[in-house]
Formats: structure tokens, C-alpha cells, sequence
């Protein structure tokens, strides 16, 4: 089955996609979700669109979840084998069935092997890639996956992202005797295939520059230290220099800049290459994150100078008012997403936190109220309301916040912990010793 673009899409099909994008940009993720799926099923082969979903999906669930239940397994274990009964009898009729594993866990690396395997046997290669790669993004430690990878691109006669690939099971685990060799070996592959050597010929022999062999060591190299960071990061300013609209440039520049905390360089680098996407979702997350790290990062440089000279009543003044605006660009900002999309929980939720850590408790509740109908942040938002009702001295509408939280929660994790300790604290209060 071949992948097509969003220009071969059907005419009939067409104004759902662009339905899909403005409620992308309107940030009302979950719409978008329900409105890409249903491109997707009689699309199937719409990478771009498959790829929007995933980032959605990510959006609105959240980062990778941890594994858990039973013998490790993740949420929807028994789920997932009947899709993959499914996918042995009908590969083409099983892909919206993953599609719901993944709508539930974007990161899930049963259901991404599986769209990976179901994707070669019809031959959507493009689709194949971008399973695993979601994973690599989202599990990054999971080697064995990311060596069926990399393998899957040698096969595709595409040794440098192989070689990339190994270089990432590297960070994770040093020891990796086969993710190093093939680090080697792809990177000498990709080095001679852009040269049209012949795959027989010795290296060295042939590399005419030996401190041009040098250098593609070293950048193949995990484990930089930041004066290697800083020579790789010169450069590749200077290939920006010479084409600054190069997509893979830019987005390694503002990679570079984030290893070496440069945040204020890495988020303008990252809104560039966001631009140059054509509006990628998740660069556009990057900058966002990057902004916020900027932010704190300068907070951190306030308070750490007020500590060093506690009666410098001027600098004390300046921290007391930024941290002040950083509140207050947060609830704006929030406030802002919420006008676009009011309907959306997880908006709602960040606007009710805000505003909670604002110290406006009183029109943090509303919004939190809302924001349970998520059930992926049910539990975050009830722990943020119980909070609110807590300052407000309203300690049984507190406790019935977090035993309704207490309820969605069965195993001891942190949240559990914190939930209980949160509960401990408001019987303490209340005078309650038992």
C-alpha cells in the first residue's frame, strides 16, 4: 500500500484534514484526535497525518508512562493481545486498533512494535520508521527496539540514521558492545555511500583528509564534554551561516545549545526551525520548553545573587517582582489556550494550577472542577483542587478531593504517597489524630 501526502488525500477528505489542523493550532488536541482518525481509516497510508495524531495523542496524554501492573506489563495488556491476534488474520483491518492502544498511551512499546511489523507487510516503510521512532523518542532505553531500528534502516540502505540510532542505545547503555560496533560500521557505510566509495575500500586509505576522519569520529562519539560540545556547536554555526534555512541544521543547533543549557539560544533556535517545519508540533513544543527553561534558568541566577548579598534590598525587590510576572505570564498564557479551546480538561487544568500557584485559590476551582473530566489527569487535578479547598480552610471538601483521588489509585507510587501525606497533613489540621 503506498504513503501518500496531504495533496493526494480525496477531495472528499480533504476539508476534514484541514478541520484537523485548525483545531491543532486552536490547541483542542482531543477534537483534532477524533478528526485525524477518522482520515486515517480509509487513509491509511497519510503518514503526515499519522504522525499529527501521535503528537496530539501526546499532548493530551502526557510524557511516557512508567510500566506497571502485573509482571511489568503496560495498562491494557490483554488489550493489546487481541490486536495482535487481529493483526495476523487482517494487517490493514488491525491498524485502527492500534490506533486506539496508542490513543490511550502514545509511547506503548507493544503497540508501536506491532504498527511497525503490520506497516512492512504492506509495505508503508515511511509508517514502519516512524513506529519505532516514537518509541526511541518516548523509551529511549528500550535497546531492543531501537536495535531492530537501526537494522531496519540498514536494510533501507539509510546507514546514517542507523548509525544514530545506535549512537542513542549507546547513551543508555555504554556497554552495548553491538550498538558500538554498529555505530562504527554505519557510520562508515553512510561516509561511503555519500562519497560513492566502493564498500570494499579501506577507509583511511581513502580519506584524503585525516583530520576530516577525525572529526566524523568524534561527532559520531556519545559522551561529549562540553569543550567538544562547543567545537561541535562552532561548527555547525558555520553551516548555518552558509544556509541558514536548512531544516537538519537549525534543529541541531538548538540541540547543541540545549546540551549545553543555552536555553535562550536553544529556543530561538527551535522557534526558526519550528518555521521552517511548516509548523511542526512537537518543535514548537521544544521552543515552549525551552522558554520556560530560559525563564527559570534566570530566576535561578536572581535568587542565587540575592543569595549571596541578603541585604541588597534592590536585588531582593527585582526577584520579588519577576517571580511575581513569571506567575502572572503563566495564568495569561494558560488563560489564553483556555479563550481558544475552552473545552479541553488538560487546558483547563493548567489554567486552575496557574492560577493555584498564583495564589488566586478562589478562581483556581472552577477550572480544576472542569479539568476532572480528563481521566489521564484526574488525579493531578484533584491533588491541585484538594489543595486549593486546604488554603481556603475548607478542609472536608479538601479530604473528599483526595479520597476520590485515593479511589483511582491502586498502586504505592509517588502520587499515592503524596496524596496520602497531603491527606495526613489536613486530619493534622483539622485535629484529627486518628
Amino acid at each position: 500500500m503506498p504513503e501518500i501526502t496531504d495533496k493526494e488525500l480525496p477531495s472528499n477528505i480533504k476539508p476534514l484534514w484541514l478541520k484537523a489542523l485548525t483545531a491543532v493550532q486552536a490547541s483542542n488536541h482531543e477534537y483534532a484526535i477524533t478528526l485525524i482518525q477518522g482520515v486515517l481509516k480509509d487513509n491509511p497510508g497519510f503518514l503526515e497525518g499519522r504522525k499529527l495524531l501521535r503528537a496530539c495523542e501526546v499532548q493530551v496524554v502526557g510524557g511516557a508512562k512508567k510500566k506497571g501492573g502485573l509482571f511489568g506489563m503496560q495498562g491494557g495488556g490483554m488489550g493489546m493481545m487481541k490486536v495482535q491476534g487481529a493483526a495476523k488474520k487482517d494487517p490493514l483491518g488491525s491498524l485502527p486498533l492500534i490506533e486506539k492502544e496508542l490513543e490511550k498511551d502514545p509511547y506503548n512499546e507493544a503497540a508501536n512494535e506491532l504498527l511497525f511489523e503490520v506497516s512492512q507487510k504492506l509495505e508503508m516503510y515511511g509508517t514502519a520508521a516512524f513506529a519505532l521512532e516514537t518509541v526511541r523518542k518516548g523509551k529511549p532505553e528500550n535497546a531492543k527496539l531501537l536495535h531492530k531500528l537501526a537494522t531496519f534502516y540498514l536494510t533501507r540502505e539509510q546507514p546514517d540514521l542507523a548509525a544514530e540510532v545506535y549512537n542513542d542505545i549507546i547513551k543508555h547503555h555504554p556497554t552495548d558492545g553491538t550498538a558500538i560496533k554498529g555505530s562504527k560500521d554505519a557510520s562508515a557505510r553512510a561516509s561511503m555511500l555519500k562519497q560513492k566509495w566502493d564498500e570494499n575500500a579501506d577507509m583511511r586509505s581513502l580519506m584524503k583528509d585525516q583530520a576530516a576522519f577525525e572529526e566524523m569520529e568524534k561527532s559520531n562519539r556519545t559522551g561529549l564534554t562540553r569543550e567538544q560540545l562547543e567545537e561541535r556547536r562552532d561548527k555547525v554555526v558555520e553551516k548555518y551561516n552558509a544556509d541558514p534555512n536548512h531544516l537538519a541544521t537549525v534543529k541541531e543547533l538548538a540541540g547543541l545549545y540545549e546540551q549545553l543549557e543555552d536555553w535562550h539560544n536553544s529556543e530561538s533556535f527551535y522557534t526558526w526551525a519550528h518555521s521552517l517545519s511548516a509548523g511542526d508540533v512537537a518543535l514548537a513544543a521544544k521552543a515552549s520548553q525551552m522558554k520556560d527553561k530560559a525563564i527559570e534558568s534566570d530566576l535561578k541566577r536572581l535568587e542565587a545573587d540575592v543569595a549571596q548579598d541578603p541585604s541588597n534590598e534592590e536585588l531582593k525587590a527585582q526577584l520579588a517582582a519577576r517571580r511575581a510576572d513569571r506567575r502572572a505570564e503563566q495564568v495569561a498564557e494558560a488563560q489564553r489556550r483556555v479563550d481558544q479551546n475552552p473545552t479541553d480538561p488538560h487546558l483547563r487544568f493548567e489554567l486552575g494550577n496557574a492560577l493555584y500557584q498564583n495564589g488566586d485559590h478562589s478562581a483556581a476551582i472552577p477550572h480544576l472542577q472542569q479539568a476532572t473530566r480528563n481521566p489521564h489527569i484526574r488525579t493531578k487535578v484533584l491533588l491541585t483542587l484538594a489543595r486549593c479547598f486546604k488554603a481556603k480552610s475548607m478542609f472536608d471538601l479538601a479530604i473528599k478531593q483526595l479520597s476520590d483521588a485515593l479511589g483511582d489509585l491502586h498502586a504505592m507510587d509517588n502520587t499515592k504517597k503524596e496524596v496520602l501525606y497531603e491527606k495526613g497533613e489536613i486530619h493534622h489540621e483539622m485535629g484529627d489524630r486518628e
